[in-house]
């Protein structure tokens, strides 16, 4: 008598656990995150002033209300943003802005760009280019 072959899983079968992107997860549609984790010391927090400090916390906090969807409809001078080359920019970009990130720059106090880039639903701020020294405006 011949033994019994176990039978292999229907292909719809198994395979539970799936990354992010391969659960077809839409990050547009969820609202930023702003993270200052990777925030770059010549372009620190610490060194704007009360004004520039108290802008930043309303322009995150404005942007916090939208999806990154509207955000994207928006003009890049209001809540909008706009994308930045990085062979333009005059500061090494840290290695944990990898290849395949954006680098994109939205406004914080009047025109002063905050620059860094998203990643699913968070957008790292790396740098506050209140001097507009960071890259040719």
């Amino acid at each position: 008598m011949a033994a019994k072959r176990i039978k292999k899983p229907a292909p719809h079968a198994g395979n539970s656990i799936k990354s992010p992107g391969e659960r077809g997860i839409n990050y547009d549609q969820f609202r930023p995150r702003f993270s200052l984790e990777h925030l770059q010391s010549d372009f620190c927090l610490s060194l704007c002033t009360q004004e520039e400090k108290a802008s930043f916390a309303d322009a995150i906090h404005k942007r916090s209300q939208l999806t990154w969807s509207q955000i994207k409809n928006q003009d890049r001078h209001k809540p909008g943003f706009e994308k930045i080359k990085r062979h333009s920019l005059k500061s090494p970009v840290p290695t944990v802005a990898t290849d395949d990130v954006e680098i994109i720059s939205f406004r914080f106090c009047g025109l002063a760009p905050m620059v860094g880039f998203r990643r699913e639903a968070t957008f790292f701020v790396l740098w506050l280019d209140r001097a507009f020294c960071l890259y040719k405006h």
